[in-house]
């Protein structure tokens, strides 16, 4: 069937709304039997790279080339770490600080999306550890005391770790309670549901499947709608001066 170039992606100077139908896969040194969608990088403008990684059965991800987060989308993966070995299942996740040596291999086949970024050390801060964790067994948090719009944290929040992960669940109605605009970029994957969002002057629908990234100060908003909960795996970076640290 004809598109005649019809998409729902959008690119601007301040965010991106990437769809499915737009998604090209490619191959990335080091892997084997692993594809690559590359949603966001340094030739967008952003200062992290995610990616979604399709596995074939036996499928391995190379060497990491800086700190890494994995959230496990479909099928299971074998991560060996730390002197340990984990098999994570959809809404299992784990965090690999830049340098420390793992595997990732998927026995079946698998979606993983791959958080990427270059650690910024902070002075008198300790050294970050893995953390490999289930989504489930994360106590949700109502935002701003909003029941309906509930907060997961994959990641530890200290000085150690330059950025954060969360899944953010809505009930159909639920909204931001505020346009957002603040110094922190984002990296967003729709996991379930849709609605709407709000991105600098525009707005669009969004659907499960659906990739944003947003640029530092773009204004943002997302209203859930449809008749079940939508929800999402979102990426800041946090807790780092933007100047960096002059220690």
């Amino acid at each position: 069937m004809h598109h005649l170039g019809s998409t729902r992606s959008s690119l601007k100077a301040d965010h991106l709304l990437q769809t499915p139908d737009t998604f090209v896969r490619s191959p990335l040194p080091g892997a084997e039997g692993v594809e690559f969608i590359i949603q966001a990088a340094p030739q967008l403008g952003a200062r992290f790279t995610q990616m979604t990684a399709e596995f074939v059965a036996g499928g391995s991800l190379g060497p990491a080339p800086a700190q890494r987060f994995l959230y496990v989308l479909d099928g299971k993966i074998e991560l060996k770490a730390g002197g340990k070995r984990h098999v994570l299942k959809p809404g299992g996740y784990a965090y690999l600080p830049q340098g420390a040596p793992h595997t990732v291999r998927a026995p079946g086949i698998a979606r993983v999306a791959v958080i990427e970024k270059p650690y910024e050390p902070l002075h008198g801060a300790a050294v970050p550890e893995i953390v490999v964790g289930e989504e489930g067994d994360v106590t949700p948090v109502a935002l701003q005391g909003d029941r309906a719009l509930r907060v997961r944290s994959l990641m530890p929040d200290g000085p150690s770790y330059d950025f954060a992960v969360n899944t953010m669940t809505y009930d159909p109605g639920a909204s931001l309670s505020m346009v957002e605009v603040h110094a922190m970029e984002h990296g967003l994957l729709m996991l379930e549901g849709g609605g709407i969002y709000r991105l600098g002057d525009s707005w669009y629908p969004v659907h499960a499947g659906d990739f944003i990234w947003m640029r530092a100060y773009c204004p943002q908003w997302f209203g859930a709608l449809g008749k079940k909960p939508a929800k999402y795996l979102i990426y800041k970076d946090w807790r780092r001066h933007p100047l960096g640290d002059r220690a």
